[in-house]
């Protein structure tokens, strides 16, 4: 597995506003893989010379092999453009960095998931997700990874659109650490151990 680079995106929306949305959980997971590397992410034009820059990167080696040397190359990144956008800077890095489909993992939040649980899965349908639509659509396939980040259903009758681009509650903000770390765990077990064993470990309750 340790052969080429990855890609590893977290989605969500740009600014301060949106930092602590539902809808931006994939980029609180980058943030922990780039903790844990001591990196830190720089503007990057996304491959496509004389526009203003869409990502924002980390070069990084993510984990452990066996015997200890340092893991595979991984991209870190996390689009600046909207998430209904982010197909365009996801394909643009993958070609800039050489990076095919298959090693192309999407952090993003799931409602179909309750709140603080994981699941992996590769191509598929998006869910009504529109920044996994816009992926699909610019990198003209499904069969990427995804770390599916459990947030939930809304409440009673509240727009999920509305849901997902709201605070995460002030109980749910007590275990968010727990479930950032479980998510980087995640990526960290697809880039080093594979999809499947990734999945066994995951979806797994002890």
């Amino acid at each position: 597995m340790s052969d080429g680079p990855w890609l590893v995106v977290g989605l969500g929306n740009p600014g301060p506003q949106y930092a602590g949305n539902r809808h931006n959980v994939g980029q609180m997971v980058l943030d922990e893989l780039a903790r844990r590397t001591g990196a830190s992410f720089g503007s990057r034009s996304a491959g496509l010379l004389g526009r203003r820059p869409q990502a924002v990167t980390a070069d990084v080696r993510l984990g452990t092999l066996p015997g200890g040397a340092p893991g595979p190359r991984v991209v870190l990144a996390k689009p600046t453009t909207y998430m209904n956008v982010s197909g365009g800077p996801v394909a643009a890095l993958a070609r800039y960095h050489d990076v095919p489909v298959e090693r192309v993992v999407m952090v993003h939040d799931e409602l179909d998931i309750p709140f603080a649980d994981v699941r992996l899965k590769r191509g598929g349908g998006e869910g009504g997700h529109n920044g996994l639509r816009d992926t699909s659509k610019a990198l003209g396939s499904k069969d990427y990874v995804r770390v599916r980040v459990g947030v939930g259903r809304p409440p009673g009758r509240q727009d999920p659109a509305d849901f997902v681009l709201k605070d995460f509650t002030g109980a749910e903000k007590k275990d968010l650490p727990w479930l950032v770390d479980r998510a980087a765990d995640a990526v960290e077990a697809v880039v080093l151990d594979g999809l499947e064993a990734a999945q066994l470990r995951f979806h797994t309750r002890s």
